[in-house]
C-alpha cells in the first residue's frame, strides 16, 4: 500500500471544508491547542486578503497556517489582547494559526508551510503569539527562526508574542 504525497500550495474555497474540520480538531475544547476557532465567513475572508497555506494528501487538507491583515481579526479578544503589547511594524500581518492532523504530524509539514508562506509574503513582518505552555509550538517556531518580543496574558493563561520578517 502506497500513502498519496503530501501538497503544498496555497489555499482555495475547496479546501474551507477541510479547514473547517482540522480547526474543530484542534480546538481546546476538542483536547486541542486552539484557544478559539474562525468563522467560516471569515476565513473567506482571510483568504481573499493574504495567503492561508495548506498541505494537502489526495482530497484531504492535513494542515493549514493562516495569515491575515492585523485589521482582520482584531476584533478577537485574543488578537486584541496580543496587539496591545506588540503590533509590529508598519506593514505587519498576523500569522497562525497553524494546525497539522494527527496523522501527518512528525513530518515536517509546518516549516514546508512556513517556507511557502514566506515566499508569498515577502518583505513583511510576521507576528503570532503562542501559549507558554505549548512547548512543541514554541520550539517548532524557534527552530523557524521566530524571535520572542513580548509577553500577555488572557484568561489565566500566559502567551509569548513572536515575530519574524519573510
Amino acid at each position: 500500500m502506497t500513502t498519496e504525497p503530501i501538497a503544498v500550495g496555497i489555499a482555495n474555497l475547496g479546501d474551507l471544508n477541510g479547514i473547517m474540520l482540522l480547526q474543530e480538531q484542534n480546538l481546546a475544547i476538542n483536547n486541542g491547542t486552539l484557544s478559539s476557532g474562525l468563522a467560516e465567513e471569515t476565513i473567506k475572508l482571510m483568504m481573499q486578503e493574504m495567503p492561508i497555506i495548506v498541505t494537502r494528501q489526495g482530497d484531504d487538507v492535513v494542515g493549514f497556517m493562516m495569515s491575515a491583515t492585523l485589521e482582520r481579526n482584531a476584533n478577537i479578544p485574543i488578537v486584541h489582547a496580543m496587539l496591545s503589547v506588540y503590533r509590529g511594524g508598519d506593514n505587519a500581518y498576523l500569522y497562525g494559526p497553524v494546525c497539522v492532523s494527527e496523522k501527518a504530524r512528525n513530518k515536517g509539514l509546518a516549516k514546508k508551510m512556513f517556507e511557502e508562506l514566506k515566499l508569498q509574503i515577502k518583505g513583511r513582518q510576521g507576528v503570532l503569539f503562542i501559549r507558554n505552555d505549548n512547548a512543541p509550538s514554541i520550539n517548532a517556531h524557534k527552530n523557524m527562526g521566530m524571535q520572542a518580543v513580548a509577553e500577555f496574558s488572557y484568561n489565566d493563561a500566559a502567551y509569548t508574542v513572536f515575530s519574524f520578517f519573510s
